[in-house]
């Protein structure tokens, strides 16, 4: 892995931003009710629907729509999937200060508040075709050669990347995705031109 730039901020500073503003907050009311782990679990399962459901993005990214509409529509999504009033009423507060467009951000904040109170390191994943398990077994093995052993991976898809991987690693950014590559040819052609 080719490191990159420093994009990503490290776990310990996640809190600072607004998604770790708003997954702070979740994180320790949900503590404080102890229903960390089950929250913890929707959270993650909410994730991938998101990630998984094209209509759901355009609900909460499209500034167009009516806010309450949109809130109410995530909700009866929640309702149906069985998700809890802690984290039904949580997604409503979001929706109320205009924020559906970041519960994803929220959402990923949240775990990597969570694995860093555990103690892990979250490597978030991107590649352009889902991961295999023997890619997951050589991303592990690689990263635990690059001093990261307790890893929490959280994948996600890019069709755009063309081919390889992002991973961000705290503060690191390994970036081999056939998309920087060009990038990087293309700018490479044109300071020689």
């Amino acid at each position: 892995m080719d490191s990159g730039g420093t994009t990503s901020i490290p776990i310990a500073s996640i809190a600072n931003g607004l998604p770790g503003r708003y997954a702070t907050a979740l994180y320790e009311l949900a503590a404080e009710r102890r229903e960390l782990d089950p929250v913890l679990e929707q959270a993650a399962r909410l994730v991938e629907m998101i990630d998984g459901s094209a209509d759901l993005q355009t609900v909460l990214t499209d500034r167009t729509l009516d806010i309450r509409a949109s809130g109410r529509a995530v909700d009866a999504v929640l309702a149906a999937e069985g998700f809890s009033p802690l984290m039904r009423d949580f997604v409503g507060v979001v929706a109320n200060n205009r924020r559906l467009p970041r519960l994803r951000d929220i959402l990923a904040a949240l775990a990597a508040i969570a694995a860093g109170r555990r103690g892990e390191v979250v490597a978030d994943v991107v590649s352009a075709h889902p991961l295999t398990d023997l890619q997951r077994v050589q991303l592990r093995s690689r990263l635990a050669e690059a001093g990261y052993s307790k890893v929490n991976i959280q994948e996600r898809v890019d069709a755009g990347l063309l081919g390889g991987l992002v991973v961000r690693v705290g503060a690191r950014l390994y970036d081999t995705s056939l998309r920087s590559r060009l990038t990087r040819l293309h700018h490479a052609m044109k300071g020689a031109a």
